[in-house]
């Protein structure tokens, strides 16, 4: 099998290998390139090490990422490649990087040593791929698998665990019985692992593709992330998932509706992994609302656009799946209809020249007078709101 890489890519493993090593592209872009998908980034591997990668680019840039454990990268057309130097990884104390490694000259040790064997292919353009755990075969059955011992890859590294998720997830395979067994009797390991981390991956997990049927069957996995789960006895089996867009808020706010996670909950746990508050807020307003009616009608839909903006309005239509209330309120946008004060024809200053100087005076008929617009009982009129004033004054 052939596989297009770029100029760069191309120029690196010549460079390499005319100065007497051999060079691999490797990974993910081996495994997006096989099935179809643009891969990117791009990845090489060689016996070379650091200091001799180094001197074979010199002139062009170069940043000393990760030296320590072999890696560089490489800036060529305004575009980065990482370099990494054959490898076997040392004792893992943290359960997340080997406290050190160690370098070789065998690709087979190297690619060994990586998580599933979908990730551990490595492609050379006169070589071919290079496939000694039967990635190809995963790859071609959907199927995610760790290599080697799943019990060793998880104690190794335990954000694999979720790793294993969101790949499944993402590409819509089925994880392997021994890894899936494997990620069960090591979970507690996520314990060790950062907020961050696991949230990031959390993220590209929860938008794949298979996300329903991978939270289904490894809901005691998640659980160790999310322990609120482990007290929900009548959720209804992710069913909302997959039938929303695949945002980050959107599909957060679903997990939590569809294992009845309340709104002040889900804040605590969204907090607890570390989320930025934006997303916070976002996802705790749209479980507080998602519960409510939204009729057809106008009047109503602008007291809603009132009450949470014209975003979060319609992230509530997406989850809620309202798509008749989108086309009126796509029409109350394009027909710039009023339903905030930034709206209203009249304004603070306005009322101050009608000899209206109280703060709490001025926001009190203000907001009067957006409610009757909206309600349709007076027109968003400068004069005829005006008129409105001069009778609440009398």
């Amino acid at each position: 099998m052939n596989i297009i890489i770029p100029e760069e890519v191309r120029y690196i493993i010549d460079t390499l290998e005319s100065n007497g090593y051999e060079a691999y592209a490797v990974g993910g872009c081996v495994r997006d390139s096989i099935s179809g998908t643009e891969p990117k980034d791009w990845d090489i591997c060689t016996p070379a090490l650091p200091e001799q990668t180094i001197k074979f680019f010199a002139g062009h840039n170069i940043i000393e990422t990760g030296l320590q454990h072999g890696t560089i990268t490489l800036r060529i057309n305004h575009k980065s490649f990482e370099v990494t130097t054959y490898r076997v990884d040392g004792v893992y104390t943290d359960n997340r990087r080997p406290d050190k490694v160690g370098f070789v000259n065998d690709l087979r040790t190297d690619l060994s040593r990586r998580d599933f064997t979908v990730n551990a292919m490595a492609y050379n353009p006169e070589k071919g791929i290079i496939d000694f755990f039967g990635g190809v075969k995963d790859l071609n059955s959907g199927i995610i698998k760790c290599v080697g011992d799943p019990n060793k890859r998880f104690q190794e590294d335990a954000l694999r665990i979720m790793r294993a998720m969101r790949f499944a997830s993402v590409l819509g395979f089925e994880i392997e019985n021994k890894t899936s067994q494997a990620m069960l009797e090591n979970k507690n390991l996520l314990q060790n692992i950062s907020a961050e981390r696991i949230s990031a991956e959390l993220n590209k997990m929860i938008t794949g593709k298979n996300i329903r049927n991978i939270l289904s069957r490894h809901i005691s996995v998640i659980a160790e992330i999310i322990p609120e789960i482990s007290a929900v006895t009548d959720f209804i089996g992710f069913t909302g998932l997959e039938n929303i867009p695949a945002a980050v808020a959107l599909r957060l706010t679903m997990l939590f509706c569809d294992i009845n996670i309340e709104s002040e909950t889900a804040k605590k746990i969204l907090r607890r992994l570390k989320y930025d508050r934006k997303t916070v807020e976002t996802v705790s307003q749209l479980i507080l609302y998602y519960g409510f009616d939204i009729l057809t009608e106008r009047k109503h839909i602008k007291k809603w656009l009132n009450r949470i903006g014209e975003e979060r309005f319609r992230q509530l239509l997406e989850i809620k799946k309202a798509d008749e209330i989108k086309f009126l309120l796509n029409e109350i946008i394009e027909q710039k209809q009023c339903f905030s004060l930034k709206d209203l024809a009249l304004n603070g200053g306005d009322l101050i020249a009608l000899k209206i100087t109280e703060s709490k005076k001025i926001g009190e008929i203000l907001n009067k007078l957006l409610n009757m617009v909206i309600d349709e009982k007076i027109e968003n009129d400068k004069i005829k709101l005006s008129e409105a004033v001069e009778i609440m004054l009398k």
